[in-house]
């Protein structure tokens, strides 16, 4: 469904940025009130992120304003912010399909647009990636610029600061806007911190001041004394110290909602050299009272009638599997006053926020930083601690080395509750949890779980909280099949698996929570069911077992089949040198897109429907 441009009609004349820059100036204020009612009237028909984009709506257009986009480069960091810039370039058409399965991405995404100059969905890589399009630009020497938009949030990972001492070195003309939307620092908003931006970006002042550093350059006493002396003045009306440390112009803080101030500054900034940082203060969910209260629940919002002013009441649903998490990690606690549990800026979405209130002590939210994560799970595991790092698969990958080297190679009892594992639907290929199983798999001490269901998953947890080694519990986004996952917590053996159900000739090896899948396949087949449990180490004396007394085995997992769990069964059968067919199922070796997780399993022949077919065109 598209909208209708008449309830739009500034904003109808800016499909491009090319037709935006042909707007008269006094025009964008409007422009920018009808694109950010244009994305309220679009995210509550399609769902998608929200309260994030209501924030960037005048930067955005200033943005696009005052840059040559897409010849000059535009970088978002993560891309919850980039609604109004692809509204803005050329899909405004299109906004109620995103995040839908053919819609458009849910993120920048070069192959959607030339606008999108990079794709995104990982927090803090802007200023790198825009600090490598400025050395091309350099080389290229054409006079494009690069701009990298990068949230405050994400300026908590280390690989930021990595990039911004690095551009602050060698950037010959790069900009980077820091969108800060921490509400502590709005009193520094206002007409006397706008006037003193467009005063330091203005033709004035610089002159001045290169003018004074070049007829000083020979007086190293006196140069030396005016360098100084700007530094202490500047210091004192702006809090850009740490930016000018490391080499950057730093400008602002300046109202991110005044879009024809930023239009003045970014103007001014656009023709100066050097790596520059200007300091935007923006209100998340701008616009829409809700959100601006509460702009954690309104971040990402299901479909809802915004005249309503509330989100639709969830239909009653069994408990997801980061709520068990977070039920468990609570009991848990209670019984043991050694657990301490981390997360990487993720406490709502890992189910976290019981145990952060019940348990302030033992609960560290390290904000954007996985590899600290791990690392300081390591050094607490080395002092005895019980260690829990709650963390999504797609960004366990960022602290890879730290899995290896700080926790692995030390065999220390690190439980890692790997959240988003398998395909997590309308977030795309960002964010799919494909490889955790095949980068886990081969590092050694490592114990990897694949639970079945809610009750599993609650033992397993048990069963990787008292094991004395490095542990791995990976369970999907959403609800299970709702069975009870309450009771006495129970430890499972290690590596034992569990036969649900002898039949002939094929035996379905489950791995995971595709098992509801499994079960009405293996009973459409006459199959053996198998819950392996266990992606390492595996019951090898099962699969020896099921080798010899069946023609056809089918290893089934949600994830990567390259390296994964059926890649696993079958080195297992060629060290017992036993050859049965094997027939594995799971994700491709491509990047899978956006699409709820039913739609994607059924595309991808891994429901139950698919898995049949794929058995018996393997038979046949």
């Amino acid at each position: 469904m598209t909208l209708d441009l008449a309830n739009y009609p500034n904003l109808a004349k800016a499909n491009i940025p090319e037709e935006l820059r042909k707007q008269p100036k006094e025009s964008l204020t409007k422009i920018a009130n009808e694109l950010r009612r244009y994305l309220l009237d679009s995210v509550s028909q399609s769902s998608g992120h929200f309260a994030s984009g209501l924030g960037t709506v005048e930067l955005t257009v200033a943005l696009h304003y005052v840059y040559n986009t897409p010849f000059d480069r535009l970088i978002w960091d993560v891309g919850h912010q980039a609604y109004p810039h692809k509204i803005l370039t050329g899909r405004r058409d299109r906004m109620t399909s995103i995040r839908q399965k053919g819609g458009l991405h849910p993120f920048p995404w070069p192959p959607e647009s030339e606008y999108d100059t990079f794709a995104v969905g990982h927090s803090s890589t802007s200023i790198s990636a825009a600090l490598g399009m400025a050395i091309a630009a350099e080389k290229e020497d054409k006079g494009r610029k690069v701009v990298a938009v990068i949230g405050d949030g994400a300026l908590t990972a280390g690989m930021a600061f990595e990039a911004l001492n690095h551009a602050g070195d060698i950037a010959k003309d790069m900009v980077v806007i820091l969108n800060d939307n921490e509400m502590s620092i709005s009193e520094n908003v206002g007409a006397l911190n706008s006037h003193l931006a467009r005063l330091l970006t203005g033709n004035f002042f610089n002159s001045i001041r290169d003018g004074g550093k070049k007829l000083l350059s020979t007086v190293p006493p006196i140069k030396e004394f005016a360098s100084r002396a700007e530094e202490h003045i500047k210091g004192m009306v702006v809090p850009g110290t740490i930016f000018e440390e490391l080499g950057f112009n730093y400008f602002g803080p300046i109202d991110g909602h005044d879009v024809a101030g930023m239009v003045d500054t970014l103007s001014n900034m656009r023709k100066m050299s050097g790596p520059k940082i200007l300091h935007v203060v923006t209100k998340k969910g701008k616009g829409y009272e809700l959100a601006e209260q509460d702009p954690i629940k309104w971040h990402a919002v299901p479909k809802f009638n915004h005249l309503e002013q509330k989100l639709p009441k969830s239909a009653p649903s069994s408990p997801n599997f980061s709520a068990i998490f977070g039920k468990w990690l609570c009991e848990m606690a209670e019984k043991d006053a050694d657990l301490m549990a981390i997360t990487p800026a993720m406490r709502e979405g890992s189910g976290m926020v019981e145990f952060s209130q019940r348990f302030p002590e033992q609960y560290f939210d390290v904000a954007i930083a996985e590899q600290h994560s791990v690392t300081l799970a390591a050094g607490m595991a080395r002092e005895g601690k019980n260690a829990i790092v709650a963390i999504y698969s797609t960004f366990l990958q960022r602290a890879y080395d730290q899995l290896i080297h700080d926790v692995a190679l030390q065999n220390l009892p690190v439980l890692f509750a790997i959240d988003r594992a398998g395909l997590v639907g309308a977030d795309g290929p960002t964010h799919q949890g494909a490889f955790d199983i095949s980068f886990l798999r081969c590092i050694p001490n490592m114990l990897i779980m694949t639970p079945s269901d809610e009750l599993e998953c609650r033992n397993m947890l048990y069963t990787g909280h008292i094991a004395q080694q490095p542990a791995a519990v990976r369970y999907p986004r959403g609800s299970g099949s709702g069975i009870d996952a309450t009771g006495e917590m129970e430890a499972i053996e290690i590596g034992k698996a569990k036969k649900l159900s002898d039949g002939e000739k094929v035996a379905i090896l489950n791995f995971g929570t595709l098992m509801p899948y499994a079960k009405e396949a293996a009973k459409a087949l006459g199959a053996t069911l198998v819950d392996m449990r266990f992606a390492k180490p595996l019951d090898e004396g099962m699969l020896v077992e099921l080798a010899e007394q069946h023609t056809l085995l089918v290893s089934l997992e949600d994830g990567a089949i390259a390296g994964g769990a059926g890649s696993a069964v079958a080195e297992a059968l060629f060290k017992h040198k036993l050859t049965p067919n094997l027939l594995q199922l799971g994700l491709p070796d491509e990047f899978v897109m956006q699409g709820t997780q039913q739609e994607m399993y059924k595309e991808l022949k891994i429901d139950s429907d698919g898995i049949v077919a794929q058995v018996k065109d393997f038979l046949a």
